[in-house]
């Protein structure tokens, strides 16, 4: 079972300097990848998916301005959204009295305020530093104090309040209910005497 644990970093924290400079280079590289995608798409009718811009923006200073796995996850959303936006245009055509108006292609954000979620997978967090209970995320010059070990991921999203969230998604192990052997022979019981026939009184 995945849970959150949530850590919020507002404007006055230290490590806010940092992590807005890291979402910025993420809507960086979101804006950039998401006009080659338009471009070729409106022009080309055929739509670049999640591996052949991964190849493609490589070499790109918006791609190289991060560590490449969280590079890779902001491609990786981008996919998702125009996944979205395929999806959103085949119902259209099938019923448009479901919609408002026709599905738009995906949108840039915003070239000064735009910010962009931020997902360090496993291997962009230091494992030495999450052995002793930090997160410490490749290359972002931060530490995270957290109570969790199996971590799967760490995203850090920005909020229209100004402020960042940092979710410690973790796996916990469903907890077993130890057995009451003495509940289950009653619950038997019961049973067994639910489906006798009542008697009538005389």
């Amino acid at each position: 079972m995945q849970l959150v644990e949530k850590h919020t970093i507002s404007k006055t924290d230290a490590r806010f300097e940092l992590i807005d400079r890291a979402a910025f280079a993420s809507k960086n590289l979101y804006n950039a990848a998401l006009y080659e995608i338009r471009q070729h798409f409106i022009f080309c009718g055929k739509y670049l998916n999640y591996n052949q811009m991964d190849k493609l923006m490589q070499k790109h200073e918006a791609y190289r301005a991060l560590p490449r796995k969280v590079s890779q996850q902001v491609l990786k959303l981008l996919d998702k959204n125009w996944q979205s936006f395929f999806a959103a245009k085949r119902a259209y055509e099938e019923d448009p009295s479901k919609f408002l108006g026709r599905p738009k292609l995906p949108g840039y954000k915003d070239k000064k305020e735009g910010r962009n979620i931020l997902v360090y997978t496993l291997q962009a967090i230091s494992q030495p530093a999450l052995r002793s209970g930090i997160i410490k995320p490749s290359q972002l010059g931060i530490e995270i104090r957290t109570r969790q070990s199996n971590v799967d991921q760490v995203r850090i999203v920005p909020k229209k309040s100004g402020c960042y969230v940092v979710e410690v998604v973790y796996t916990q192990g469903e907890k077993q209910e130890l057995l009451d052997h003495s509940l289950t022979a009653v619950a038997i019981s019961c049973a067994k005497h639910s489906q006798m026939p009542l008697q009538l009184m005389g």
